[in-house]
């Protein structure tokens, strides 16, 4: 187990890449490390046979220029998405979705934070009304990062009815950016899809919606993505947060998730702390997952 954790994209392809000359090994090697680091069969597949036509236009067998072609293709690929937030209304609205456990609190939390260190204004709204737990963590967290929330007031409130709190506060008071927490229980998604639906509708009434972001523990990898389908499905996503990107040991998940899904990331978590969420930029994230 401790030499699975210690795993990392980048060392294993260190190796590769530090050998004399690209032979079959060479190949295999790099099926491997791909599949392992999450970047699933298609792609790997598809990744690797790019690659051999690439080293055969250029008749190289120079490991180094292997590096070069893999990191170039990678962020290539990256870059066919526009990772940009569309936040110039005011106010701008972002819905956040996906299902408990993959730490959308948290992000809320830090991403009213990386909001704020950009001299924005922010509200949070706590439309995740049925885990009574979910509001104060969620006070919790806007607190941290210095934004103002929006609770229910009463226990069991409408969800829908407290992101129109949310909406018109942030309309009288002038404040630039709402962040709305939605329910993610997967019990009943024709319900939970429902209830979405409900709170866009109310929302839109009031403001355009700028953004819907979906949640996901990259740790999870490919499943995570299945069971969030129903989301990508019927919520309108417009974009993909990775939580939980720590080294590269699952960081070609980042490449299979935009194709998978067609939708861009638009922002990765990658540690604990408040300050652990930034923007998703293709060429930095390239560099670092192939070194």
């Amino acid at each position: 187990m401790a030499e699975r954790a210690s795993w990392s994209l980048g060392s294993a392809l260190r190796g590769i890449f530090g050998a004399k000359t690209i032979d079959d090994d060479t190949w295999d090697d790099l099926e491997s490390a791909l599949i392992r680091a999450d970047f699933g069969p298609d792609v790997t597949e598809d990744i690797v046979e790019q690659l051999r036509a690439q080293v055969e236009r250029y008749r190289t067998t120079d490991p180094r220029d292997l590096n070069r072609m893999l990191r170039e293709l990678i962020e290539e690929r990256l870059s066919k998405f526009d990772t940009t937030l569309k936040l110039t209304e005011r106010p701008a609205v972002v819905l956040v979705v996906g299902v408990n456990g993959v730490g959308k609190t948290t992000t809320i939390g830090k991403f009213a934070k990386f909001l704020g260190n950009y001299g924005r204004s922010v509200l949070v709204g706590a439309a995740d009304t049925f885990r009574a737990a979910a509001v104060d963590q969620l006070a919790t967290w806007a607190e941290r990062a210095g934004a103002a929330i929006e609770r229910p007031e009463r226990e069991g409130q409408d969800p829908a009815s407290v992101a129109f709190q949310t909406v018109d506060r942030a309309k009288r008071e002038g404040i630039e950016i709402v962040i709305i927490d939605t329910a993610g229980r997967l019990q009943t998604k024709g319900g939970l899809m429902d209830e979405l639906g409900k709170i866009k509708r109310v929302v839109e009434k009031q403001a355009p919606i700028s953004e819907v972001l979906l949640v996901l523990d990259a740790t999870t990898g490919q499943n995570g993505l299945a069971q969030a389908e129903a989301f990508i499905q019927h919520a309108g996503v417009t974009g993909l947060v990775l939580t939980k990107l720590d080294g590269s040991a699952k960081g070609g998940f980042v490449l299979a998730v935009q194709e998978k899904t067609g939708l861009p990331i638009k922002l990765v978590g990658q540690g604990e702390g408040i300050g652990d969420l930034t923007g998703f930029t293709p060429h930095v994230f390239a560099e670092k997952l192939v070194g």
